[in-house]
This record gives C-alpha cells, sequence and structure tokens, in this order.
C-alpha cells in the first residue's frame, strides 16, 4: 500500500476510510441526484426509485474507488509510469464493475429491504 508494507488491519482501516469518505462526499449526492434527473420521485414506485440510486452509486463509486485502489497498490518497486496506472486502474474497474452492479441488485438490496421489512414489521406490532 502506498510503497509500505502494512499489517491487513491497517489496509482495511485505510480502505474503509477512503471509501466512507468517497461515498459521503461524492457517491451519495450524485447518485441521488442523478436519479431525481431521470425519476419523479413522486410518481415512480420506490423499489424502481430505489434502484436507480443504487444504480447510479455503483457507477460512481467503482470508478472512484478504482482511481484510490490504483493508487494505493501500485507496484511502486518497479518505478512509477502513468500508463501503468492507467492499465491497473482499467483493469480495475472492468474487474470491479460487473460484482458490485450484480451482488448490489441481486443480492445486497434484496436482503436489505427484507431486513428493513422486518424490522419495521416487529416495530408496527409493538406499538
Amino acid at each position: 500500500m502506498g510503497g509500505i508494507y502494512l499489517p491487513i488491519w491497517a489496509v482495511i482501516v485505510v480502505e474503509f476510510c477512503f471509501a466512507y469518505l468517497a461515498e459521503m462526499v461524492i457517491g451519495q449526492p450524485f447518485s441521488f441526484k442523478m436519479a431525481c434527473k431521470n425519476f419523479d420521485i413522486k410518481k415512480t414506485e420506490p423499489v424502481q426509485f430505489e434502484t436507480a440510486i443504487i444504480c447510479a452509486t455503483v457507477g460512481i463509486m467503482v470508478p472512484v474507488m478504482s482511481f484510490i485502489a490504483a493508487w494505493l497498490y501500485y507496484p511502486y518497486y518497479m518505478g512509477f509510469n502513468i500508463f501503468t496506472l492507467l492499465a491497473n486502474y482499467l483493469k480495475l474497474i472492468c474487474f470491479n464493475f460487473p460484482f458490485a452492479y450484480f451482488s448490489q441488485l441481486f443480492f445486497i438490496q434484496p436482503l436489505v429491504r427484507q431486513l428493513f421489512k422486518m424490522i419495521w414489521k416487529e416495530n408496527k406490532e409493538k406499538a
């Protein structure tokens, strides 16, 4: 990471900090704006609007996080070359985008929706 060997827990903390910061500053606001440009919140089904937000978030966050990873995991021992950085960046996008898109759309979103349904159903029954 950055030409320095770090323990795995430190790598995870650094990656989490970058991912959280990128999501809060770039991913979340821009994906909501992109979804609002294409869909009317009042006329669109909530599932469709949430799916549009998720697709926009993946479309924004994969290039951003791939760029950060290309810098963090660049093989600095070989010397720096901008073309190697660009090749690593494009390779990371090609590897990460299909997995991020399909896992968000078909696994994570339905799981989170079911969990929230269960949580809110229990809260309504208690009230």
